[in-house]
């Protein structure tokens, strides 16, 4: 099924550099930025392509109707955003359950231009004691970048800092 997957990334033009960590079973990946309702049917090639599966967190009404069994066999993971719910104890818990997890998110959590990203991401990597693998959707360039490991270390807005940098100039489909 890997081949079939990057031969559509050929079809559309996009490449991906980097990859995903040979040493670690269990990570978080960011995607940013998170610009278009693209951006997740571009993941889901890239991420066949590269030939890993990954869980997903999204609104619960995508999985409400014809498309819930859609988005549940793809990996998603319905959360209910009304409710406040220890959604990152619960996905910290799932994690250490298992022997691999991977857990793939947008920080803006949503469509479009934030001023403040959605720190998720980083208590249920620093909770779970493992890394946050940054992506980046480069639409300019058409091209997925898959950088190092990085290890939150306790100092949120130090750390967050450094991710947000990570991603300073990379332009979504929105902004091309």
């Amino acid at each position: 099924m890997t081949q079939f997957w990057k031969l559509i990334m050929k079809i559309i033009g996009w490449k991906t550099e980097g990859g995903l960590p040979d040493n670690e079973k269990k990570f978080v990946i960011i995607v940013v930025p998170h610009t278009s309702n693209w951006d997740f049917l571009l993941g889901v090639v890239i991420r066949g392509s590269m030939g890993f599966k990954a869980n997903f967190l999204g609104k619960d009404s995508l999985f409400k109707g014809p498309f819930g069994f859609f988005f549940r066999s793809l990996g998603g993971i319905p959360v209910d955003r009304k409710a406040s719910q220890n959604m990152v104890e619960q996905v910290v818990e799932i994690a250490g359950k298992r022997e691999s997890f991977i857990l793939a998110l947008a920080p803006e959590g949503t469509r479009g231009k934030v001023k403040k990203w959605k720190t998720g991401f980083y208590y249920i990597a620093l909770n779970a004691g493992i890394p946050i693998i940054m992506c980046q959707f480069d639409f300019e360039y058409r091209v997925s970048r898959f950088l190092d490991p990085f290890y939150p270390t306790g100092n949120v807005e130090e750390d967050l800092q450094y991710i947000k940098g990570r991603f300073k100039n990379i332009k979504g489909l929105a902004d091309i």
